[in-house]
């Protein structure tokens, strides 16, 4: 008995024959679910920082060369995951994650206004390349190549946010639950991508992601409980 991709025939099969399923059973099983459980959750993963910054009307915090970076290491990260015809469930948070980043990105730009015309040429390049990225209208050795250094991307897109964090000890208008859900899906990715048999590649990315993502999350956690700078100097005045 198979459901989009899993197997609960040897699962059902053990249970009424009274037996506790086996390993080689159940970890591929628990692997595809908690793969679609993923991609659920990654439809919603970037609305409460979406809806964080609508509300307050406010990018206080948030650095845009973070989320610029991040879109792009997604286009890349995705783009590879559909040349290598990876099973739907070992990626398919990338659509969405990239979808509601490109989202983030315009909204970020549009209360950094005014923007001067080298702000656009980033958003314009990106725009021009990407489809042919996403197409795998590339050399294959190219494409290795730019997967390989997405983990760069990724790394580099948490560096300038973190950095900013620390700087002003204060995480400004950083979403816990974003930064939560993140991490938490970074986690359960090496886990799913270990059972998928992807390439050790693809591990490294979210493994990357625990540690970046969890910097964040726990700069979030300290710098709640203290006073921003903005707050201390009007303190002082």
């Amino acid at each position: 008995m198979e459901l989009f991709g899993m197997d609960f025939g040897c699962v059902f099969g053990a249970l009424s024959a009274g037996h506790i399923p086996p390993k080689d059973c159940l970890l591929p099983l628990m692997s595809k679910l908690l793969g679609y459980a993923i991609v659920a959750a990654s439809t919603t993963v970037k609305l409460p920082q979406i809806m964080k910054i609508l509300q307050n009307k406010s990018i206080k915090g948030l650095s845009v060369v973070s989320f610029e970076l991040e879109t792009i290491g997604y286009t890349i990260a995705l783009a590879y995951c559909l040349h290598k015809g990876l099973p739907f469930s070992a990626y398919g948070e990338l659509a969405f994650l990239l979808i509601q980043a490109m989202i983030l990105v315009a909204i970020l730009y549009y209360f950094s206004q005014p923007m001067g015309i080298k702000s656009w040429i980033r958003p314009l390049i990106y725009c021009a390349v990407a489809p042919t990225i996403l197409a795998g209208q590339i050399e294959p050795v190219l494409f290795e190549a730019l997967y390989a250094s997405q983990h760069a991307i990724f790394f580099c897109a948490r560096v300038p946010q973190i950095w900013k964090n620390y700087t002003s000890k204060s995480t400004g208008e950083l979403s816990f639950l974003t930064s939560f859900m993140n991490f938490a899906g970074s986690m359960v990715r090496v886990f799913t991508s270990i059972q998928e048999k992807t390439p050790m590649s693809v591990v490294l990315g979210s493994v990357i992601g625990i540690l970046t993502n969890g910097t964040i999350l726990s700069q979030i956690l300290l710098y709640s409980k203290q006073p921003s700078q903005s707050q201390k100097e009007k303190k002082m005045k």
